[in-house]
């Protein structure tokens, strides 16, 4: 790695491959099968000062895959991820945004902004192309990589991806959704942030201490088929990754609704990568209507809308997909 200044602050990635962080109860995974697929968790220092919690695993010489975590959540260092990326000769990176896990807080933050700190990241390991996805809120990020960076990003893909909030062609943006989502959105766009915060210290509890077994609990009225995905090592992995979101307090969220609820900082019409929507027409928590207006104004989108599939199923059942997807999207 060409870090120019690195910290390792999570230690004990054992070759078991299990680090659990003191005080914190944060996996950063539970099971590693191979210490081919440990992920390097690191932070990096950027030239304004903050510093970003990174995850890295793979070839140094392979071509990054830059995976955009959801909300509330952090790095993904998520072991099968992992293997997918690896086995297929890419470089798995996956970073916390501003304010989520030990990334410094970046207030009034974009969604735009991520294109600068993914670009730094890159820089530092030495990486000049790559690929990203997003999941859930990390969809839009993605597409701001794609958009702001299109010398770089080979091709990109949304996996239950937001779409930009209150678009008027957007007719049935809140669809499905559920009502603490939509009431925090509308909060955040219409300056209501004393409300907003409310809204997150209340739910901090939860998110901030859930455990594996209560993460369907947490999570709130999940169809079947995202509950049958959740088996014991997804659970944790989930529930670990929001405990981390939390751990220095509301304020990676409380940015995070507002950057989603306001202007991005670009135009996804303006984006001219190849791009792939990946939605489930069960999904709840990011309602089919996003993936549809996202297919149909993102140019040259490829639209994979999977029956049956919702939230979690979609990305924990098709990552592989994805990738494969991705790649040749990048041969275009």
């Amino acid at each position: 790695m060409k870090f120019t200044r690195r910290q390792f602050i999570r230690r004990g990635v054992a070759a078991a491959g299990i680090a659990v962080l003191a005080g914190t109860g944060y996996i950063a995974y539970e099971s590693v099968r191979s210490k081919a697929y440990a992920p390097e968790l690191c932070q990096i220092s950027l030239h304004t000062g903050r510093v970003l919690d990174v995850a890295v695993a793979g070839p140094e010489d392979g071509t990054p895959l830059v995976f955009h975590h959801g909300a509330p959540g952090a790095r993904m260092a998520f072991e099968p991820f992992i293997e997918a990326t690896v086995t297929r000769g890419l470089r798995y990176v996956s970073y916390s945004r501003p304010g989520f896990g030990d990334s410094t807080r970046q207030p009034g933050r974009t969604v735009a902004d991520c294109a600068t700190d993914t670009a730094s990241i890159l820089d530092q390991l030495g990486a000049d192309r790559f690929y990203v996805t997003g999941w859930s809120a990390g969809g839009p990020h993605a597409l701001a990589c794609a958009g702001l960076l299109p010398k770089r990003v080979i091709s990109a893909a949304t996996l239950a991806g937001a779409a930009p909030y209150g678009k008027p062609d957007m007719a049935d943006w809140s669809a499905c959704q559920d009502p603490e989502t939509l009431e925090k959105m509308k909060d955040a766009r219409a300056g209501r942030f004393d409300e907003l915060r409310s809204l997150l210290e209340r739910e901090e509890p939860i998110f901030a201490n859930v455990t594996g077994s209560e993460i369907i609990a947490a999570l709130g009225n999940l169809p079947e088929v995202d509950k049958a995905v959740l088996t014991s090592t997804v659970a944790d992995f989930l529930a670990a990754n929001m405990r981390e979101a939390y751990r220095n307090g509301i304020w990676g969220m409380y940015d995070e609704d507002i950057a989603l609820a306001r202007d991005w900082g670009f135009d996804v019409s303006q984006i001219n990568v190849p791009v792939g929507v990946w939605q489930g027409t069960k999904d709840e928590m990011v309602p089919f209507a996003h993936g549809q207006w996202l297919a149909n104004n993102v140019p040259h989108a490829q639209a994979h809308f999977l029956p049956g599939l919702a939230h979690l199923s979609l990305v924990f059942d098709c990552f592989g997909n994805v990738l494969d997807n991705l790649i040749a999207n990048g041969k275009l």
